[in-house]
């Protein structure tokens, strides 16, 4: 039995690891329940078209207001389509700070954000997990990616709590097999 526990701990990591999804903690302020107790699997997919590169990853904050990465950076091409994660309406289209972004309300009470996007969704607008909503822009201050490349930086957050973005993908099953 000890032999298959710690099988299936090694699994969850080296599946964790494969697919690039942060380990780190929720919030210590807001802790958040596991993506797949909010959302049905295969409710959402990447915003690039192909799986893109993870460049950084999601970086809880200790507090509300601590630091952190509040986000993942994706790397794609400049001027690539950039896809709605998953069913929603888009809350917001425009700029922040001197760059584009596009907000899309998912049911129930999360929203993910897609930055720097020329978008091409407007606020209202109705979208499907897949369809185009802007283009790739250049111009993420933190992209470490190299021209003609840029870095999609995707966000998620469930009220006021920011998730990691990657658990909304889902990370398939771990299957405990006999150590036979």
């Amino acid at each position: 039995m000890r032999q298959l526990i710690t099988s299936a701990l090694l699994c969850t990591g080296i599946a964790t690891a494969a697919i690039g999804l942060s380990t780190a903690p929720e919030p210590v302020a807001r802790p958040a329940p596991a993506a797949s107790s909010r959302t049905a699997e295969g409710q959402f997919g990447w915003p690039l078209a192909p799986p893109p590169a993870v460049a950084r990853p999601f970086e809880s904050p200790e507090h509300a207001y601590g630091p952190g990465h509040r986000g993942v950076d994706l790397v794609g091409e400049v001027d690539q389509q950039v896809l709605a994660a998953g069913d929603g309406v888009v809350v917001f289209a425009g700029q922040v700070a001197g760059r584009n972004l596009v907000s899309i309300e998912h049911p129930p009470g999360l929203r993910t954000t897609y930055e720097p996007v020329r978008p091409t969704a407007a606020v209202g607008d109705q979208v499907t997990r897949g369809q185009p909503i802007g283009y790739l822009e250049p111009g993420h201050p933190e992209c470490t990616a190299q021209p003609p490349n840029a870095c999609l930086h995707w966000g998620a957050r469930q009220h006021l709590t920011y998730l990691d973005p990657l658990r909304l993908l889902g990370g398939g099953h771990v299957r405990l097999l006999p150590w036979d």
